[in-house]
């Protein structure tokens, strides 16, 4: 019987010796693009004759057609399955976004696009301890052992930096869960989440521990400071949510998330608390690594979770409520007399919305 596995994407980072020809290949990659969204913008009409402006539609085979000797005319370094790979992915985000004619990719300037070079499973591969694309060899900090992969399909991408990784799927084998453990989760600003068996996030602050810096790089016009600084910032946070995450996923097979909307509260006064828990990142960190555990992740409604007493139900009328009831931590329900905090609550209540869902199963589309 053939062993199950899943899919997963490797990120390794590339040693900065190779900046400059990856850069030719960015920015053959971004005339690839352009080209491609110039023929897409100006012919999508045509004109016939006693009919008037007829609409066609171009597919990724016409626009292939179309730049196959694009390639050759230009003396590209391209790999030509990354030729094919850009064309496929302007074709499919013409088709979500509905238009004729997407953003153009800007090779120079303050306003530039970052370096993306995709391609087709094949097209790298490891050799010598290295990655060979398109003809070059290319030495990564392979903390992966990568040559243990089949490679897939992948890309080169480049950060705020300047500095390029290396992503590639392959397919690892699928473990399961031997934990036993159910959890539901209330997340908040002064602990990020709250788990209904006592664990808690705290709060970093990893933006305000360095706005200070931030600022006076900023004053300075120093870029690369400003940019090093912002990396900074989003290294400690995933950090901080990967070591949290990791744990809740190997200690539970159910795990059930209150559906607060970061985006909504980002317009108020707390906009940079918010921003600055992460909530989404750790929603996604769970929901794909829930899937590679064979755990089970669930995304309820978390109204009323915090005012209902999570041992009787009841809806007191000394639960918090509202921006007046933020500041009370702890609280006794007069109905059972069961004392609470107020987060472990309504992430005890979030659980049980669980329940509640898969019992009920999943209705069919």
């Amino acid at each position: 019987m053939k062993e199950k596995t899943n899919l997963k994407t490797l990120k390794v980072r590339i040693r900065d010796k190779h900046k400059p020809i990856l850069e030719r290949m960015a920015f053959e990659v971004n005339q690839v693009w352009n080209t491609a969204n110039e023929i897409t913008a100006n012919y999508s009409y045509v004109p016939v004759p006693e009919v008037g402006w007829l609409r066609t539609h171009f597919s990724a085979f016409d626009l292939q057609k179309d730049l196959k000797t694009l390639k050759a005319e230009r003396g590209f370094v391209l790999h030509s399955t990354t030729v094919q790979e850009v064309i496929a992915v302007h074709h499919k985000a013409r088709r979500q976004f509905k238009t004729d004619k997407l953003r153009w990719r800007v090779s120079g300037g303050a306003r530039r696009s970052l370096g993306w070079i995709p391609f087709k499973s094949g097209a790298a591969k490891w050799k010598n301890g290295q990655v060979y694309f398109a003809g070059h060899y290319f030495k990564v900090w392979d903390s992966y052992g990568l040559s243990q992969f089949a490679f897939r399909s992948g890309s080169f991408s480049q950060d705020a930096r300047g500095r390029w990784y290396f992503n590639i799927v392959v397919e690892v084998a699928q473990t399961t869960s031997s934990a036993i453990g159910q959890v539901g989760v209330d997340l908040g600003l002064k602990e990020v989440a709250t788990c209904s068996n006592g664990l808690k996030l705290e709060s970093k602050q990893f933006y305000r521990e360095l706005e200070t810096k931030l600022g006076m790089a900023q004053r300075a016009r120093k870029k690369h400071r400003v940019k090093a600084i912002h990396a900074q910032i989003k290294n400690r946070r995933l950090n901080h949510l990967h070591q949290f995450t990791t744990r809740l996923v190997k200690e539970n097979t159910l795990i059930v998330v209150g559906n607060v909307s970061s985006s909504k509260l980002a317009k108020t006064k707390m906009a940079k608390s918010v921003l600055d828990a992460g909530w989404h990142t750790l929603k996604t960190q769970l929901d794909y690594k829930s899937k590679a555990m064979q755990a089970v992740f669930l995304e309820v409604n978390e109204s009323y979770t915090t005012q209902t007493c999570s041992c009787c139900g009841s809806i007191s009328a000394n639960s918090p409520k509202g921006r007046a009831g933020l500041g009370i931590r702890e609280w006794s329900c007069p109905e059972c007399g069961a004392l609470h905090d107020r987060d472990v609550n309504a992430a005890k209540n979030i659980l049980a919305l669980g329940h509640e869902r898969l019992a009920g199963g999943i209705l069919a589309l």
